[in-house]
């Protein structure tokens, strides 16, 4: 029977070729993804989704309420600070 120091050893030993394996592999999946990108002319942007597509941004919302400051909201979403324990309904526009 082994003894733990020997046992401990082979471990390290399989982690290092575990990792020497996964290193090769990695390259050999880089190197494939590189030469897909190029048969098809793909470029990052393509692949991570990152490029803006066509489309039209949400616009923001109305204002409908306005203090004195200059502070507006639109009535949507969290109710700002500056209007929080005050009757929202005084700032309301017409």
């Amino acid at each position: 029977m082994a003894t733990y120091k020997e046992i401990q050893n082979q471990i390290a030993e399989l982690q290092r070729a575990a990792e020497e394996a996964r290193t090769k592999e990695v390259q050999g999946a880089v190197d494939k993804i590189k030469s897909l990108m190029a048969d098809y002319g793909l470029s990052i942007d393509d692949i991570v989704g990152t490029k803006k597509r066509g489309g039209k941004a949400k616009a923001g919302g109305k204002v409908q309420f306005r203090d004195d400051q200059g502070n507006t909201w639109s009535g949507r979403g969290r109710m700002p600070g500056w209007l929080h324990g005050k009757d929202k309904e005084q700032y309301r526009l017409s």
